[in-house]
């Protein structure tokens, strides 16, 4: 097999050399497209056109071939013959264009016998020669490794793979439509950062030469975002590119796409209600319908969603009351070796009490939430920048949707009493020094924002490379991206 791919390689790189020689370049500056394929399949017989696209499919029947020219968006047939064109400009279309190759064709649109739409050439053109075949027949990358690293041939060649990237165009593009139509500016914030804050995570670090200091890649916009709330846009979103240095399964890569929004005035029961309608809608416009299938189960997106008290949850797998533990860490971890669920050295490891309770979530309760469900009432030591609940300020007003076990937004009331926020980050930093990697620093300039006044506010942060692994069923996180990091 790999003889074979050699000995084409060696003969389409000679065509190279003979086209050069006969003063042809096979790499074509351009070519003016009168249609694009998509537009041409919908042209009634007799229009002239002009199209171009990459050769996927030949087969020559003496003086007469046709041939399948392709893009992301379709494919479109094309028939030569010598009736229509001069005997030598066929063969050489026979001796030297390829399948790989790229071609502009100019002709006439008809209805073959069968039913299918097909440009008649008058004239072609030779736009880019291609070195290396496509896959065998046409057949696709099978190697899961190679359809990550050339994906541009897994887009050529599997078909799923373009609906499920093509609907990653689609699904960004309205959720920007969505929010503006609902009263949401876009915004943009940095990349490089000069505090971590924002989530409980591991960043990258890097050096700024020019000044001199060392930054970290952006683990969540949610800091400055909140600041452009306070600068006085009342809604504003970003869809932004994140860094997480952690490890990588089929739920995480260490860089990611999400969608965060806040809306000034709303608590995390309008989050709820505004998200819902929000997923929803996605469900329709990508699916075309209510209905998503999960590992086989499909699941009614229209119904009521399931609401799961977290807290409770908790309280009742472990069989004590975690809230009053939160600070006390040596306690909780006690109490939670002595159930007998986890090896002591599962647990000694972790550095806060927000990281033992968040350990039994994700191995006791988040695998057992299968259908569309709102997770809610959070110990407040998980998250250091919501609100915490004017009833019991041992929880925060928190939510999250999961489906299959997977977390597809975060979301809660904001916290923005800068006593309380300082406070926590300063906790934070504790936690830090005591060895927690994924704990936050203590952010002074978000802290002087928030000293010069915040509206009361929720915001909302949706992984959309997440989001797009359940929308079309995929076994992994590296299915939805063009091109994953690869070791």
């Amino acid at each position: 097999m790999q003889e074979n791919l050699y000995k084409e390689v060696d003969i389409r790189a000679n065509k190279i050399k003979e086209l050069k020689s006969m003063g042809i370049n096979p790499y074509a500056e351009r070519f003016e497209e009168t249609y694009s394929i998509s537009e041409a399949r919908e042209l009634e017989d007799g229009v002239k056109v002009s199209v171009a696209g990459r050769i996927i499919f030949r087969r020559a029947f003496g003086k007469f071939m046709f041939i399948q020219i392709s893009n992301i968006y379709g494919k479109i047939q094309v028939s030569l013959s010598i009736n229509e064109i001069a005997e030598e400009t066929y063969k050489f279309f026979k001796d030297y264009v390829d399948i790989g190759d790229y071609v502009g064709i100019v002709g006439e649109m008809y209805t073959t016998q069968t039913g299918e739409k097909t440009v008649k050439t008058y004239e072609y053109k030779l736009l880019s020669k291609a070195v290396n075949p496509l896959p065998e027949k046409y057949h696709g990358l099978t190697d899961i490794e190679a359809r990550y690293r050339q994906r541009y041939l897994d887009l050529v060649s599997n078909a799923e793979s373009r609906e499920v990237l093509l609907g990653r165009s689609r699904l960004v593009s309205f959720i920007r439509r969505y929010l503006e139509s609902h009263g949401f500016v876009e915004v943009e914030t940095p990349i490089l950062q000069g505090a971590v804050c924002g989530a409980s995570a591991k960043p990258f670090f890097t050096h700024h030469n020019a000044l001199d200091k060392e930054c970290n890649l952006r683990i969540a916009p949610e800091v400055y975002l909140k600041q452009v709330v306070a600068g006085g846009f009342p809604r504003v979103f970003e869809v932004a590119k994140c860094f997480r240095n952690e490890g990588m399964d089929a739920s995480h890569l260490q860089e990611f796409t999400q969608v965060e929004w806040y809306a000034s005035y709303w608590n995390f029961e309008d989050n709820i209600k505004f998200f819902t309608g929000f997923i929803r809608s996605i469900v329709k416009e990508i699916r075309g319908g209510q209905t998503i299938v999960v590992n086989g189960e499909e699941f009614d997106i229209s119904k009521d969603f399931a609401r799961v008290d977290y807290a409770a949850t908790i309280n009742k797998v472990l069989g004590f009351d975690v809230l009053p533990l939160q600070e006390n860490l040596d306690e909780l971890k006690a109490k939670v070796i002595a159930t007998g669920m986890f090896d002591a050295e599962e647990i000694e490891y972790l550095k806060s009490a927000g990281a033992v309770i968040d350990y039994v979530y994700k191995r006791k309760v988040r695998p057992e939430i299968v259908s569309p469900t709102i997770l809610f009432n959070y110990p407040a030591c998980l998250v250091p920048l919501a609100r915490r609940s004017d009833k019991d300020s041992r929880v925060i007003e928190m939510f999250q949707f999961l489906i299959n076990g997977e977390e597809l937004c975060k979301a809660y009331s904001e916290l923005v009493d800068p006593v309380i926020q300082r406070e926590t980050l300063e906790d934070q930093a504790k936690a830090k020094a005591s060895g927690d990697e994924e704990a936050m620093d203590v952010d002074e300039d978000f802290l002087l924002a928030m000293e010069h006044g915040m509206p009361p506010m929720s915001g909302l942060g949706m992984g959309i490379d997440r989001l797009l692994v359940i929308l079309y069923s995929q076994p992994s996180i590296r299915d939805v991206v063009l091109f994953p990091i690869m070791k």
